[in-house]
């Protein structure tokens, strides 16, 4: 059986991480956008206006921790439930 509240610990923490390496990533960086696009996600589209505040960290911050602690519940959900 999987410890839920180790895990959420850890995904949170995981989750913080990397989105603040991204977060600054992009900050410091601002060609690495487009470029992840047309390279990682085979796509092209226009972004418009770069928007990179602090209320937009956060709020990203917070939904991507919300994101990543659901994803972590529901896989123990189905790991404790579907049986080898």
């Amino acid at each position: 059986m999987t410890n839920l509240q180790h895990l959420l610990k850890v995904t949170t923490a995981w989750t913080s991480i990397v989105y603040i390496v991204c977060f600054g990533g992009v900050a410091l960086f601002p060609a690495v956008r487009p470029l992840f696009m047309r390279y990682a996600l085979h796509t092209a589209t226009s972004f418009g206006e770069n928007i990179m505040t602090f209320a937009s960290f956060i709020s990203g911050l917070v939904i991507w921790n919300i994101v990543a602690l659901l994803s972590a519940g529901l896989f123990v959900v189905l790991f404790n439930k579907i049986k080898a």
